[in-house]
């Protein structure tokens, strides 16, 4: 770890610090056009390495991961345009540890705006799921990006750890909360900026007045998408006591139609769930909602013999205080409660701890404005779920974290006006005159610099003609 942060430092100092915004956007949409080039590569390692069904990864994570760099790269060179204060500036070297489930997309999340901003990067995967991180790499050296710029480190929590203690200027986290509020507290007192992305309990309210046939769909995108492993899933489903019956028996009609199996196949809804500790965790938490006094019901899907599975499983009957209701399950199960009026609605979807995101599905614009501005969410999406784009900033609040990805927010998580980076050189100049100062590791070897890319590469296919997809 010690060499891959110096090794980043020294090509923050020498080479990417200093180069134009205008070549590093060059960089980054080169990035973009190799990810579409090896997409079906990408996808098949990444529904391998997560177990997301292959028509997941292909058409949502690695066009998404696309359009990030290209969004980015657009930036690169229009720092001073982005309302982010006087001059900004990169910070420095920036430190990034990403999850298991979103592997690929989650390093897109912070890569791209972090080498956008001037920053260099080392980046710690999941120790489940780094195959994707690894394939990344050989893009980025097929990219030519100049050495020392993007380091992956693999390993398990010690070397996350290792990463956040580490000399670098942001720590950028995406993970459990538990992990995030231990982060906090380790760089509390320290220069260091700070992004978490944790976890949370979504509530999707369902109005009498929603198009139902809108609203199942995206329902069962909410929470069943990726096997539940989304942070920001609905997992909380509030509807309105007078179509309350209608929805849950429409529901359970939609989820006996889903396939689960083999990730690879392309015919395949609900893949597998991503490690033994995790499919332990969900079973769990169902038990004990059965427990609690919540009716259970399972789609009947053929579990295969061999391998973490879990068929979609809905909860009715639930109160909010039983732990299906509180706790986060990261799986695919749905806890139903019902309301009357849109002020119960709101004390429901905010009788949590998190704040991530939630759902409304109404005809009416002006009642899904009103619930909005009073729901304790980072983000909120009207008739729909679970839709991203690298131009829409995302995060929460209370105990879903702070800061935000994506947009240009995304930019000035990465980025320090001028009085705050006068104020830190300023230290930086106390710091060298002290007699004790210690000196930086050495790397194997130092970044060269390297001149941006004058050509596309003669592989770039078609459709990285057209762009990033969606």
């Amino acid at each position: 770890m010690a060499d891959a942060v110096a090794a980043a430092r020294r090509a923050y100092e020498r080479v990417w610090s200093k180069m134009s915004g205008r070549d590093r956007g060059k960089y980054l949409f080169r990035i973009a056009r190799l990810v579409q080039e090896r997409a079906r590569e990408l996808a098949v390692a990444e529904s391998l390495d997560n177990g997301k069904p292959i028509k997941e990864s292909r058409d949502v994570d690695v066009p998404l991961v696309a359009a990030w760099f290209f969004y980015y790269a657009g930036w690169a060179d229009k720092l001073d345009h982005a309302g982010l204060g006087a001059d900004p500036r990169a910070l420095g070297v920036a430190g990034q540890v990403i999850p298991w489930n979103f592997p690929l997309l989650m390093l897109a999340w912070k890569i791209a705006p972090a080498l956008a901003a001037g920053n260099t990067v080392v980046l710690k995967p999941a120790e489940t799921t780094p195959l994707t991180a690894l394939l990344f790499a050989e893009i980025l050296q097929q990219a030519e990006l100049p050495a020392g710029v993007v380091n992956i480190v693999t390993g398990a929590g010690e070397t996350g750890a290792a990463l956040v203690a580490a000399d670098v200027d942001k720590v950028a986290f995406t993970g459990s909360t538990g992990v995030g509020r231990a982060i906090a507290k380790q760089v509390a007192g320290t220069q260091k900026k700070v992004t978490l992305e944790l976890g949370g309990k979504a509530a999707n309210i369902v109005f009498d007045d929603a198009p139902i046939d809108q609203a199942i769909e995206g329902i069962v995108n909410g929470i069943f998408f990726n096997q539940g492993h989304v942070c920001c899933a609905g997992s909380r489903l509030l509807v309105q006591e007078s179509i309350h019956d209608e929805v849950v028996d429409r529901l359970k009609q939609r989820l006996s139609t889903l396939r689960l199996g083999d990730p690879l196949d392309k015919n395949t809804d609900i893949g597998a769930i991503n490690s033994a500790a995790q499919l332990a965790r969900i079973r769990e938490l169902s038990d004990v909602g059965v427990a609690e006094g919540a009716e259970r019901w399972s789609a009947p899907c053929e579990l295969p013999a061999e391998g973490f599975w879990f068929a979609p499983t809905i909860f009715t009957g639930v109160e909010t205080s039983h732990r299906i209701a509180r706790e986060e399950v990261f799986g695919p199960v749905l806890s139903v409660l019902s309301f009357r009026t849109p002020q119960e609605a709101i004390a429901k979807a905010n009788n949590t701890p998190y704040g991530l995101s939630a759902g409304i599905w109404s005809d009416k614009g002006s009642r899904i404005l009103a619930v909005a501005d009073q729901l304790r969410a980072g983000v909120i999406w009207a008739n729909t779920f679970n839709r991203f784009d690298p131009a829409s900033p995302f995060g929460g609040y209370k105990e879903s974290g702070y800061g935000r990805e994506g947009g240009r927010h995304g930019l000035g998580a990465y980025l320090a006006p001028a009085a705050s980076r006068s104020a830190r050189a300023a230290r930086a100049v106390e710091a060298s005159a002290a007699p004790a100062a210690k000196t930086r590791p050495a790397a194997k070897a130092d970044a060269e610099a390297k001149p941006a890319p004058a050509k596309r590469s003669r592989r770039t296919s078609k459709s990285a003609e057209k762009g990033a997809a969606k």
